[in-house]
């Protein structure tokens, strides 16, 4: 019988990680997606606890965050759960929602670096006005001509959730702003 063994987008067994600069990239393969609509008639729903943001918002409880896409629509993310049926889960704490598992279509990418490094490293990667991701704030944009999502969990952290077939072009552009940030 053939041992199969779980590699993440890169083909890798373990996580890329890298530093390059003063920022710290993370490849986030453990981290659970989902997306979650209202259907119809719905009232609402908080998963979780999570009381679910409007738009630009970005709620967390416990190891779960929340960020709006649309009209009664949000992703939902849980660490440590991606080897888990977690659409299921949320489909359960979301009774009468539509939920629709998201977790092999999308690479999550955390950033860590000093607060005014991660500032300058969005002046120059999105084409957005600051406050736009600011601290708490989360926002579809495009990063480098590629789409993503971006997640600003604190003034030093940024998640970005990016198309699975587009991990090698994001991870390049963020390596190399990190390279040039780190230059005089």
């Amino acid at each position: 019988m053939t041992d199969l063994i779980p590699l993440t987008v890169f083909g890798a067994e373990t996580p890329r990680q890298t530093a390059p600069g003063a920022l710290a990239l993370a490849e986030r393969p453990d981290i659970a997606i989902a997306s979650l609509a209202l259907r119809r008639g719905t009232a609402g729903a908080a998963p979780f606890g999570l009381l679910l943001p409007g738009p630009g918002g970005l709620a967390a409880a416990q190891a779960h965050l929340a960020f709006w896409t649309g009209a009664g629509q949000w992703m939902v993310l849980a660490e440590g759960l991606a080897d888990t049926d977690f659409a299921a889960a949320l489909r359960d704490a979301a009774p009468g929602c539509s939920v629709t598992e998201q977790t092999d279509g999308w690479t999550v990418v955390d950033v860590t670096a000093p607060e005014p490094l991660i500032a300058r490293l969005l002046e120059r990667l999105v084409n957005l006005p600051p406050e736009a991701l600011a601290p708490g704030r989360a926002t579809r944009c495009q990063m480098h001509h590629l789409p993503v999502h971006a997640l600003r969990l604190s003034s030093s952290r940024l998640r970005l959730l990016a198309m699975r077939s587009a991990t090698a072009s994001l991870w390049h552009a963020l390596e190399t702003a990190g390279q040039r940030l780190a230059l005089p």
